[in-house]
């Protein structure tokens, strides 16, 4: 494995002096031969590369590093057992998948059900499920490794495993109490997406028309002040634009929205991020990651989403005792209106749009892998297919030290920013090997 910080090389063959093509290495890793418009005879910068011939997105994977911001395969190993060590063809993340891809640090989501705070398992069950991830590390050390602060990110990588951090989808866990913050602190979560599905005690859900707060509660304001002071990131994916809103205003770190897409390019769709936060996410020194799924970034694929739902809602009033008539309409509605999959292109479009609105620093990936059903854009349908976004962004003329910054060193610089804070407060974070 190559050192963190481990420069590129660009440069050209002495026999071939004045010649119009170079290569790119790492480390002594051949990643790329590049055909340039002027000579070689001085080896330019990767942003000096106008012109791409010939590019090894795998290679380039394989020694840069690459960070998903959220991954949902707890709550989908939980739901089915499937071994994500060995590999199960129907999981979107597991080993053999992530090294294909050179995938380096998958955030595992913590998803906990909002129907857990109205029964008052929210706290056991964010437990249970930390208990899972970490049975993944303890149960295959050759493979995986728990980390809990930017520095295990890099020694997983060092040591060629791959890193599993850890954030807590819905803030329900919290229960009222800061203890209990407190306590998954130290259990290694360094995330947490406030709400989910429906408003919590924390904060309002943009898949919620009932806004308990009109924003964060007052509660939820004391549990971000108390984040910023343990080094734990405010993800803002999920809320209401008016709760987004007041945590930029009142956040101490800069923020992350972990899995969010751009509504410019599904319009109406609040989950989505608009314009006007982008914006402020970027200026605050946040970090917005792309979330892949063809609903979040293709408007044709939300609609059809939308409109089956609505079918089903007719159906399950026609049929409301017949289960069989009611599958048998439901599957014939699919086959007659196949589902419109986005591609790598609208995912990429999101990440020029933030580019465009927030600058290069502020965006990342955030795919959603097992978080969407089998809605994944085809050529992106698990975490092997990574080098397919290294692609199109290569395509586009993404210069290589920008392509780095996208695939995760943005968000590992947020992360290291927070920690750099928390530290200030006197409340140094732990890493795993600490």
């Amino acid at each position: 494995m190559t050192a963190r910080n481990e420069p590129l090389t660009v440069g050209c063959p002495t026999q071939h002096q004045g010649s119009d093509w170079c290569w790119i290495s790492r480390s002594g890793v051949l990643l790329a031969f590049v055909f340039l418009v002027s000579s070689c005879s001085q080896a330019p910068d990767s942003s000096s590369i106008t012109k791409r011939e010939v590019f090894d997105a795998v290679a380039f994977t394989q020694t840069a590093l690459v960070v998903d911001g959220h991954i949902d395969t707890p709550y989908a190993i939980y739901r089915d057992a499937r071994d994500v060590a060995l590999g199960d063809e129907t999981l979107e993340f597991d080993y053999p998948k992530a090294v294909a891809g050179g995938l380096d640090a998958a955030f595992m989501a913590v998803y906990v059900p909002p129907r857990m705070e109205d029964d008052g398992t929210a706290t056991e069950f964010a437990n249970e499920m930390i208990d899972m991830v970490d049975g993944f590390a303890e149960d295959h050390p050759d493979k995986f490794a728990i980390a809990t602060c930017t520095e295990d990110i890099y020694r997983a990588k060092d040591l060629g495993l791959v890193a599993l951090p850890l954030g807590i989808e819905n803030g329900a866990p919290i229960a009222g109490d800061l203890n209990n913050l407190d306590h998954f602190i130290d259990r290694g979560i360094r995330y947490i997406t406030l709400a989910h599905s429906k408003s919590n005690h924390l904060a309002d859900s943009s898949y919620d028309d009932l806004e308990l707060w009109g924003g964060l509660s007052e509660f939820g304001v004391e549990v971000v002040y108390h984040m910023n002071d343990k080094g734990v990131m405010v993800d803002l994916s999920h809320l209401t634009d008016k709760a987004a809103w007041q945590v930029l205003e009142i956040t101490k770190t800069p923020v992350v929205a972990t899995h969010s897409s751009l509504r410019h390019f599904v319009p109406g769709f609040h989950r989505n991020m608009p314009d006007e936060l982008v914006v402020a996410v970027g200026e605050s020194g946040g970090v917005v990651m792309i979330n892949f799924g063809s609903g979040f970034v293709k408007a044709e694929s939300r609609q059809w989403s939308d409109t089956r739902k609505e079918v089903i809602e007719s159906l399950n009033f026609q049929f409301p005792a017949d289960e069989a008539k009611f599958l048998s309409f439901s599957e014939k509605y699919r086959e007659e209106n196949p589902y419109p999959f986005a591609t790598v292109e609208d995912v990429v479009d999101h990440i020029d749009r933030v580019v465009e609105l927030g600058g290069i620093d502020h965006v990342g990936l955030g795919s959603d892998y097992e978080g969407v059903g089998p809605t994944m854009p085809r050529d992106l349908s698990d975490v092997s297919k990574i080098p397919i976004i290294v692609e199109e962004l290569w395509s586009r003329d993404y210069a290589l030290e920008d392509i780095e910054k996208i695939l995760a060193l943005n968000f590992m610089r947020v992360w290291n920013e927070i920690e750099a804070f928390a530290l200030g407060q006197g409340n140094p974070v732990t890493c795993v090997h600490d």
